[in-house]
């Protein structure tokens, strides 16, 4: 079955301030303090600059403590101390967008947790930054216990969307300044 979640922002920021802060974004103080993603490290892996494009990719590799409630800890699998989480990124500053596609490397037998994100300058205003993302989660081979682990996920993505944004715009406010005004 499955479940999806959809976010659309706009950043009050030009494109350039909104990737540099997205870069930055973890580690943060403002992560122990929600408790979202409880990152232990970032690993970069890949790093390349297409000459002919301008197109900058990245992969890395994020370790973070296992954010699943105790009580559902209780099923054997769901018992990890870490989640690894994989995230490319194709920026292209000439066209000013950056798309980011991440996964979880954790439970892939038993889910796929996916996320497509694209940061663009906005059509309503070029100073300011549109980011729009979808989240996927489906989970099977757990039997009854799929349509709850699908809820906790759905709320997890759900309150995950909205503290990365709060996280973004407080970087940004930190870093820039106030944001634009129209």
């Amino acid at each position: 079955m499955g479940v999806s979640v959809d976010v659309h922002q706009v950043y009050k920021y030009p494109f350039e301030q909104v990737v540099a802060s997205f870069l930055r974004k973890y580690p943060n103080p403002m992560d122990k303090i929600t408790h979202f993603l409880n990152l232990l490290c970032i690993k970069n892996f890949i790093f390349s600059l297409d000459e002919s494009t301008g197109v900058i990719y990245r992969k890395r590799i994020a370790i973070c403590q296992n954010v699943v409630p105790e009580i559902l800890r209780k099923v054997s699998i769901l018992k990890v101390p870490n989640i690894q989480l994989e995230e490319e990124s194709w920026l292209n500053p000439r066209e000013r967008n950056m798309a980011i596609r991440s996964h979880c490397l954790t439970w892939t037998q038993y889910a796929s947790m996916k996320e497509e994100s694209v940061f663009r300058e906005s059509m309503e205003n070029p100073n300011w930054t549109e980011f729009i993302q979808r989240g996927r989660i489906s989970i099977t081979g757990a039997g009854f216990l799929n349509c709850i682990l699908e809820t906790f996920a759905s709320t997890f993505l759900r309150q995950g969307a909205q503290k990365g944004i709060r996280i973004m715009e407080m970087l940004l406010k930190e870093q820039c300044g106030a944001p634009l005004a129209e």
